[in-house]
């Protein structure tokens, strides 16, 4: 699962970095890395009566077989009426009773299945879980098939949700009158956690599988998508379809799929299996642009497990309003609809290529391999996080996959909270609360700490020995340490006991003692953190004289380590402790600038290039480390220089006047758009008017953040013009930073009569920084604003932004946006516009109210 759908930052929080690409800066990165799923589970007993609630791996009692569903959909009630029959047996003690989950459905008829006929059974069902009474005592040997008539209603289950999660439909549909012409009518699941049992009686836990075969009958003019194989399809008489899906391989049932829509259904294959992107039907001409390295990526991932992609075929489908990021559900991931991007986003990079690669992962590591319990998430989760490291290193080189682990690091140190939480998690409040930033940009640096131990060849043949001796199986993480310690040969107790079933992270400061009469340096490693605990660390610590590197490599294993390292000739230019940047820590390593200037030009690490920028730039006034940011800028990876153009202080004239020609530089010549992009915002600040011309020209860029920051530069310069542009653009379809700036244009020297474009710019915004930053300006015009009519539809529409933001973070955003409102109705009151300011306050009230 990749849990993307909020991608904001407020004023109060520096963000958490979680989904990479052109999205930007998170900070309820909760919510974004594989279809996070909405579901329930009650705390009772107190807010902290969970801590002493040991959440074990559920109980087998009966085990599914098989599953086959037959089912139509009602789109004036949004019921689906299901027809099931479901083969168990016992797991091993004889049994004459089974428990299903049956989440809000209307049962019409339970039986046994005996010679051919269904005999009906006596049941207990209290609107959650189906107990049936078997016809007889089974044995584990014998197995049995359960017959079930229901109504699945998912739209009037009532359940209690979590602080962060409050829906668990497991069913969604969307648009389904088609009331909404701007949407479309669409039909989707959403299994994890556990809410696939909302439509399916099943068993559903994560140590369960089960094979499966789903008919479903639609509208003849859509589509549909399900897990396997699509047997058969047949044309009905009254205008619809039934189309026959198979699935032959067990997998659990929080995976089953089930999509329908009218997408289009663009082919590619791997090794002759079919591989497909199901789009809507605007997005197919770009749909391979989106997609298509997903062929190479299954070769990829197939290549340094060993195992050849496990399933018939892999379908990826995007849905509109899907509740999370996207979900990895057997052969077919549903995508949220941020994977669909036009040419000009696209020009920026794929901004979803990340959680492609994330999902598909997941075929091997949650689907092949599933975690036998939501405390051991790790094995699903901490993989498809890693993931993304793994295919960006091989596709993009080493600087790419750094980046992505270092991004990693920043995004778990980003919530000091995290630090208290267990990898493997038996205690927690909700089952929903495992994934976080522990699961997994942690948990995927885990994992690259791990992989640099032990190395290359034995992490992923180890790998290789996880899926094959668990495949089509649950699992936890005892079962990869045992894994890794057959591989290697070693005892890994102590790493799994650390890192696993430990929390926190070392916090280092490390010193350098020279003795240049005894021509040795002594490093000092201190561990700082105040938990009691001590960290194991190996590591290697490098020493350069020019270019020349000699590694040494040394265990961190107490409060403090002093390593003393023999150097021959003249005094080392630089000790780089971790030189492979691979710690997952905080620390404060007191080296010299001249040490960081070395660094950054023999080092060679993204990190190592990245840290010494960070150390340039709290030291402007030195002429050298103004020299390193300008080769900075130069840098041969453009996150280099995207990161050295937000380092720089243009609050300092002598800054301003060395970097303004390289920023005008920049913003003609770089051949990265984001790059472009950042250096028109900055050269925007200069307000030159002799870059008016090249404003004006990028402002036809194809890329949206390049036009989008030259429409705000050019306002800065000339407004008029900038006005008669946005009004022009306005015409054309919008995204991100153009939408943005076209807004903050009419905002800025528009009237009342450019509200209505305004207002419909933000309301098809994506949650992302860009319309978070759009509150206060548009607070700001609704001020402005005479009709009433206008002033309601835009604060209703702040309302709904402010309330689209997950529960569990609405502390730190709610007043944020009830002051700008209530500032708005502040003013409407002074104005004499009493209906105004009223209809504000009693929207921010009965808000606070409802949260």
């Amino acid at each position: 699962m990749n849990v993307i759908p909020s991608k904001l930052t407020t004023p109060i929080q520096r963000p958490v970095l979680r989904k990479r690409g052109k999205t930007l800066l998170l900070l309820l990165s909760g919510f974004v890395s594989c279809g996070l799923s909405l579901h329930a589970q009650d705390k009772a007993g107190g807010e902290d009566a969970w801590k002493n609630q040991y959440r074990a791996t559920a109980t087998k009692f009966s085990d599914l077989i098989h599953t086959k569903l037959d089912v139509k959909f009602d789109y004036d009630k949004s019921y689906m009426y299901g027809k099931e029959w479901v083969t168990i047996k016992p797991h091993f003690y004889p049994s004459d009773s089974l428990s299903l989950d049956a989440k809000g459905m209307d049962l019409h008829t339970v039986a046994i299945v005996k010679d051919g006929k269904n005999v009906p059974l006596k049941y207990d069902y209290d609107g959650m879980v189906l107990r049936v009474h078997l016809d007889k005592k089974y044995k584990n040997t014998e197995k049995y098939t359960i017959y079930i008539d229901y109504t699945a209603k998912p739209n009037e289950l009532k359940v209690k949700g979590s602080a962060a999660i409050t829906d668990a439909k497991g069913l969604y549909f969307i648009n389904p009158k088609g009331e909404d012409k701007d949407k479309p009518t669409e039909i989707w699941t959403q299994g994890e956690t556990e809410a696939n049992s909302v439509w399916f009686p099943t068993i559903d836990k994560p140590n369960q599988k089960t094979t499966e075969e789903i008919t479903m009958t639609v509208p003849a003019k859509y589509v549909t998508l399900s897990n396997g194989l699509l047997i058969s399809q047949k044309t009905n008489g009254d205008g619809t379809r039934t189309d026959y899906w198979k699935m032959d391989l067990p997998h659990a049932p929080y995976l089953f799929f089930m999509g329908v829509g009218d997408f289009a259904v663009i082919k590619d294959s791997y090794k002759g299996k079919e591989v497909s992107y199901y789009v809507e039907k605007a997005y197919a001409p770009v749909a391979r642009r989106i997609f298509g390295n997903t062929p190479e990526m299954i070769a990829f991932y197939s290549r340094i497990t060993g195992v050849d992609y496990p399933w018939a075929k892999y379908a990826q489908m995007v849905g509109r309003d899907y509740v999370s990021g996207a979900m990895e559900n057997t052969t077919s991931t549903l995508h949220g609809d941020g994977a669909q991007q036009d040419a000009r986003e696209l020009s920026d990079g794929n901004g979803w290529e990340d959680v492609i690669a994330h999902e598909l992962f997941h075929q091997w590591f949650g689907d092949l391999v599933t975690t036998e319990s939501w405390s051991n998430i790790t094995v699903n989760e901490s993989f498809a996080d890693y993931s993304e490291t793994l295919w960006n290193e091989y596709k993009y080189g080493k600087d790419a996959g750094d980046a992505i682990n270092f991004q990693g690091i920043l995004s778990y140190l980003q919530q000091p909270e995290s630090a208290e939480k267990n990898l493997v998690r038996f205690y927690y409040a909700d089952k929903e609360d495992v994934f976080d930033q522990v699961s997994y940009p942690k948990g995927g640096r885990i994992l690259n700490m791990l992989r640099n131990y032990v190395g290359d060849s034995a992490f992923f043949k180890s790998l290789n020995n996880y899926l094959t001796t668990n495949k089509f199986k649950s699992a936890e993480a005892q079962n990869l340490r045992l894994a890794f310690e057959e591989v290697t040969g070693q005892d890994l107790n102590w790493y799994w006991n650390q890192w696993y079933y430990g929390s926190g992270h070392p916090k280092l400061t490390i010193d350098y003692a020279y003795d240049d009469a005894a021509k040795q340096v002594k490093v000092i490693v201190n561990q700082t953190q105040e938990t009691g605990k001590v960290f194991r660390l190996p590591i290697a610590i490098d020493v350069y004289n020019g270019a020349t590197k000699t590694r040494s490599k040394v265990w961190i294993e107490n409060k403090t380590d002093t390593f003393t390292i023999a150097y021959n000739g003249s005094r080392p230019d630089l000790v780089n402790v971790d030189g492979d940047k691979i710690l997952l820590c905080e620390k404060k390593d007191n080296k010299t600038l001249e040490n960081y200037l070395h660094k950054y030009k023999y080092a060679g690490g993204y990190v190592d290039r990245r840290e010494a920028v960070e150390f340039c730039s709290k030291h402007q006034d030195d002429p050298k480390a103004v020299d390193l940011m300008k080769l900075a800028l130069k840098d041969k990876f453009y996150k280099i220089r995207t990161y050295t153009l937000q380092r720089l202080d243009f609050k300092k004239d002598a800054i301003k006047t060395a970097f303004e020609p390289l920023l005008a530089g920049l913003a003609e010549h770089d051949d990265n758009r984001l790059v472009k992009a950042k250096a028109i915002d900055l050269l925007g600040n200069f307000r030159n008017p002799s870059y008016k011309s090249l404003f004006v020209k990028a402002t036809s860029d194809s890329s949206y953040s390049v036009a989008g920051y030259a429409l705000e530069a050019l306002s800065e310069l000339d407004s008029a013009e900038a006005l008669t542009l946005a009004k022009k653009m306005q015409k054309s379809p919008a995204k991100g930073e153009l939408s943005a700036a076209i807004s903050g244009v009419l905002i800025k020297s528009g009237s009342e009569a450019d509200f209505d474009v305004v207002a419909d710019n933000f309301e098809k915004m994506p949650t992302t920084q860009n319309k978070f930053e759009m509150v206060m300006p548009f607070t700001s015009m609704l001020t402005k604003v005479k009709s009433t009519e206008k002033v309601k539809r835009g604060v209703d529409l702040l309302i709904q932004f402010k309330e689209a933001i997950p529960q569990a973070y609405r502390k730190q955003t709610d007043p944020y946006f009830d002051n700008a409102l209530n500032g708005v109705a502040t003013q409407k009151l002074a104005a004499g516009l009493k209906d105004q300011a009223d209809y504000i306050q009693s929207k921010v009230t009965a808000s606070k109210k409802a949260f």
